[in-house]
């Protein structure tokens, strides 16, 4: 059921040969991204050119979008590329979008938390929110910007604020986390990456992050005492690439690859694809929190089916209890963000 492997092909393949419906029989789409210039959106926004889905891909920035768009133009697919620049240049971006997808903000720095980054990645998701909730309410939002346990909420308060929320349509992208642990279940488990899959559940910073090694395709045998170096390497692989970078950014050529890769999964749903299953963070009664990620079934309308987080290990079950109560706080201080203000 998982997409996993059919949409990282797709993307990989500049050739579009791939393996999925005929492109006569699917619609294509209207993407924006939001934050198009930057470490994540540059290379996000390649990826989007090349995805056959892409009829019109429209890049927004404050700054140097009109470089990017010419560099991109000259790639021949059928992707049409539009830029805006400028905040007063913003609705006519977003308008009429299907599909946005919001990588601005800035990246961290050696010592920084996802916290850290609060106070100016939430006040530039919430204008972005404000502006969407107008010029493209009925869009798929996939949110990158950190931290996303709060910046969902942001962006989800404000549409609130506007009558146009839709929680089946609002996604904080968490995808890296899957990679990174297929990644380093692979590598030592000497697998094929392309045919494992494992779901990782709750939010998308350190101990909110939780692999279900327990729930892996094919099944794999980890000893105890290997088990908690993998998770804490999962859950601090963010900081693992910002220090490596040593002050010139963080994860952005993964963390690109997998929202193209989680963009490309909504285009397919929509395009009435079946079966596509992907982990997000996202409105959730699955616990106490009020936003959760765990496996979803997607289709045409958003999230079709929330697939819950099955059976877990009495270790696991410790690691969402300590989970829980901190995306609680995350998200009642994103709440309080655009409530108090």
């Amino acid at each position: 059921m998982w997409s996993r492997s059919i949409a990282s092909s797709k993307i990989l393949n500049v050739t579009r040969n791939v393996q999925q419906l005929n492109v006569s029989q699917q619609r294509n789409f209207r993407v924006a991204v939001a934050g198009a210039s930057g470490g994540i959106g540059q290379p996000l926004s390649l990826l989007l050119k090349i995805n056959n889905l892409v009829k019109t891909l429209v890049l927004y920035d404050v700054q140097n979008t009109a470089g990017v768009a010419a560099d991109l133009s000259h790639i021949p697919t059928q992707a049409k590329v539009l830029h805006f620049t400028g905040a007063e240049n913003m609705s006519a971006a977003l308008k009429g979008a299907e599909v946005l997808v919001i990588p601005a903000g800035v990246p961290r720095k050696p010592g920084m938390t996802r916290d850290d980054l609060f106070n100016t990645n939430a006040s530039i998701v919430a204008s972005i929110a404000e502006v969407a909730a107008k010029s493209c309410p009925k869009a798929m939002v996939a949110i990158i910007s950190n931290p996303v346990n709060s910046t969902v909420p942001i962006f989800s308060e404000v549409l609130k604020k506007h009558g146009a929320y839709d929680p089946k349509r609002i996604f904080g992208v968490t995808t890296l986390d899957v990679e990174r642990a297929v990644t380093f279940v692979a590598e030592m488990k000497s697998l094929n990456p392309d045919s494992v899959n494992i779901p990782v559940i709750g939010g998308h910073a350190g101990t909110t992050i939780l692999p279900i090694i327990s729930q892996a395709t094919p099944k794999v045998s980890i000893d105890k005492d290997k088990l908690a170096p993998l998770i804490a390497r999962i859950q601090d692989a963010g900081t693992e690439v910002v220090k490596a970078k040593a002050g010139a950014g963080s994860a952005t050529l993964s963390m690109a690859y997998s929202a193209a890769r989680f963009t490309d999964s909504l285009l397919q749903a929509l395009s009435g694809t079946p079966n596509i299953v992907e982990c997000a963070y996202v409105k959730s009664d699955v616990t106490e929190a009020k936003y959760f990620a765990n496996p979803l079934l997607l289709g045409k309308d958003g999230i079709q089916q929330n697939l819950g987080i099955g059976t877990l290990t009495p270790y696991e079950k410790e690691l969402l209890d300590k989970a829980v109560p901190q995306l609680v706080q995350n998200i009642k201080k994103g709440e309080d963000f655009v409530n108090k203000k």
